[in-house]
């Protein structure tokens, strides 16, 4: 009998591969695994030469980067004594290892062309011990803390001397590249003394330390260049943030990719002649290449969660609903490269989602929903709504998704107006009208759903989401009377204090609330706090203290109005975590939360128990 089953802990056996490359017959990636004994995630630079069919491995890295004549290996590793980031380059042949910089705070290292250098992209901040100190805005920024005056920083490291021997600042956002010997920088544009993020940019060439304005207030940004030409993703100018990205090539003349396509852009790079990208479309994240054509690489029921592209060689990680990512190269033809969870999923049962279309008022809706083995006449179901509203379910392997489905739930999700991977048009949609269209979308396809599974229990249905999901759970809660349970992560409860609270509240609720948030009456209509009095079920309200994005203020109104009301509510803060602790928090917060999601529903939904002993819950067994 096996000694692996679905439970709060399975995402622990599991490994989590990330950031592929590729230099001629070898590839590396970083290798994660979860280490819930020690509470740490334990990161391993794995160096394979497919040709050969050997692997080599490098302990506590990140970041791996072969350089362009493929003799070396750049990576990072982290050094939590002194708590700074160390950058080290190692001999492909031999892994001789050097380290040749140390500093506290970098986000990304390129090589330049000659192999020799590196360009080391950072940040620095006031840092005092006693205050933070800000005059723009925002004053902090979801993962990455208060930004106490943050400078992007810009340092030419000369990897054979170990030397600095350029360096140059920016304000907060900005990112760079490489152009030949030159850099490309991205910097936020500017209006009326605010900047523009996530909207416009000023686009600059700096060498030498002096640099020369290539565009100003565009919605674009350099991703990739050749030294001749540069690759840029977004658009020439956005009326809207929501806006799809596109793709053009700039070689003095702008050339327009993929605009036709109308589907949203992800990752793009260079290669010779040609442009490699995805898009998601309907569901999928698929891989394709642009030779003046467009022509697929990886086309089909998958997300593409990173690639890299050499010469015509192309190698992935692809996902899939049953399937955490593996290594795929494609050279004319796909082969899989690595089988790391293989043998722990064939320990598992897993659940193919069934996929249908409904018609919602004036639009043709994607829906999907996993059916369990079912044990009785009946059984629960769980509703799950993605975030953004900007985001997108469908082929790719949701953990909780599959977990529930193993404990004998149906699990149902959408893809609403506003949802990722259709026309543009279909995104905006949800613009100033969130809760409205977008939750009749919901409720019409879970009654397609009930059609087409006459065994699924309409007096038992739960439902969940996290961030834009969470505000929909909140908004189901009070606007229906068909939910049982609910359990909101990180989501909204009031739309004002978000825009004035929140890291992207200044740009991104005044698109999809509305303009003018002092006096515009959508940020009051559309908020669920203010409909509390018509909450039935049951509710858990999780959310994490260094949640930056929709900060904690959200769910704890929420609580607190609940409350004050007589309503069945409760509330897990966890004390450490981003927006997005639910899959980067620490192992045993994972396990938590897990553990507390399962409960939560196995008691309201099938126990029918009153209350929520938490101590219970998360004893050891």
């Amino acid at each position: 009998m096996s000694g692996i089953e679905w439970n709060e802990k399975t995402f622990s056996k599991f490994a989590y591969l990330g950031d592929p490359r590729i230099k001629d017959d070898r590839v590396a990636y970083v290798l994660t695994k979860a280490n819930l004994k020690n509470n740490r995630y334990e990161n391993t630079v794995v160096i394979e030469d497919i040709k050969a069919g050997t692997k080599r491995f490098i302990e506590n890295a990140t970041m791996p980067r072969f350089s362009p004549d493929g003799k070396r290996l750049a990576f990072m590793r982290l050094n939590e004594e002194k708590k700074t980031s160390e950058i080290w380059i190692a001999d492909v042949e031999t892994l001789s290892t050097k380290k040749v910089l140390e500093a506290k705070n970098v986000r990304s290292i390129e090589w330049n062309d000659d192999s020799r250098h590196l360009l080391v992209v950072g940040f620095k901040r006031r840092d005092d011990e006693d205050f933070i100190f800000e005059d723009d805005i925002p004053v902090w920024f979801d993962s990455l803390g208060f930004f106490d005056g943050e400078k992007t920083t810009f340092w030419i490291l000369d990897t054979e001397s170990e030397e600095i021997i350029e360096e140059f600042e920016k304000p907060r956002f900005s990112s760079g590249i490489w152009h030949g010997d030159a850099v490309i920088v991205n910097v936020p544009h500017r209006e009326n003394g605010k900047p523009a993020y996530f909207k416009f940019y000023d686009i600059y060439i700096w060498k030498d330390g002096e640099e020369e304005k290539l565009f100003e207030r565009v919605s674009f940004e350099a991703m990739d260049s050749d030294g001749k030409r540069i690759l840029l993703k977004g658009k020439p100018e956005k009326k809207k943030i929501s806006e799809h990205d596109f793709l053009y090539l700039w070689d003095g003349e702008l050339k327009t990719m993929n605009e036709h396509l109308d589907r949203d852009t992800g990752q793009a790079k260079l290669d010779g002649d040609r442009v490699y990208f995805t898009l998601y479309e309907a569901g999928s994240i698929n891989l394709y290449v642009w030779d003046g054509e467009i022509r697929p690489i990886a086309k089909g029921e998958h997300w593409i969660m990173g690639f890299d592209v050499d010469n015509g060689r192309v190698v992935y990680l692809k996902e899939t609903a049953t399937r955490l990512r593996e290594l795929y190269i494609w050279d004319g033809e796909e082969r899989q490269i690595t089988d790391y969870n293989g043998p722990i999923f064939a320990k598992l049962k897993t659940f193919e989602p069934r996929h249908f279309k409904f018609k919602s008022l004036d639009l043709e809706i994607d829906g999907w929903y996993i059916r369990p083995e079912l044990k009785e006449e009946k059984a629960p179901v769980i509703v799950f709504v993605h975030g953004g509203p900007k985001g997108m379910y469908g082929y790719y392997f949701k953990y909780e998704m599959q977990l529930m489905a193993a404990k004998g739930y149906y699990v149902v999700f959408l893809n609403p107006r506003g949802s990722n991977g259709y026309s543009e048009e279909f995104a905006l949609r949800v613009l100033e009208r969130t809760g409205l269209e977008d939750f009749k979308d919901i409720l019409n396809g879970i009654e397609e759903f009930f059609r087409l599974e006459p065994q699924a229990d309409r007096e038992r249905v739960g439902i969940t989401g996290i961030s834009y999901g969470g505000f929909m759970t909140n908004w189901a809660l009070t606007q229906s009377d068909l939910f049982k349970a609910g359990i909101s992560e990180n989501g909204i409860s009031y739309w004002l204090t978000s825009y004035a609270f929140s890291d992207i509240g200044l740009w991104f609720d005044k698109e999809v609330i509305g303009a003018d948030p002092l006096k515009n009456e959508n940020y009051r209509k559309l908020s669920p706090l203010f409909y509390v009095e018509n909450v039935k079920a049951p509710l858990l309200l999780i959310h994490s203290l260094e949640d930056y994005r929709c900060p904690l203020d959200q769910s704890l109104m929420f609580y607190h109005a609940l409350k004050d009301l007589g309503k069945e509510v409760y509330i897990a803060i966890f004390k450490r975590g981003a927006h997005g602790h639910s899959v980067r928090g620490s192992p045993r917060h994972r396990a938590k939360r897990y553990k507390l999601f399962v409960e939560f529903f196995e008691r309201k939904l099938k126990k029918y128990e009153e209350g929520f002993n938490v101590e219970e819950i998360l004893k050891e067994d």
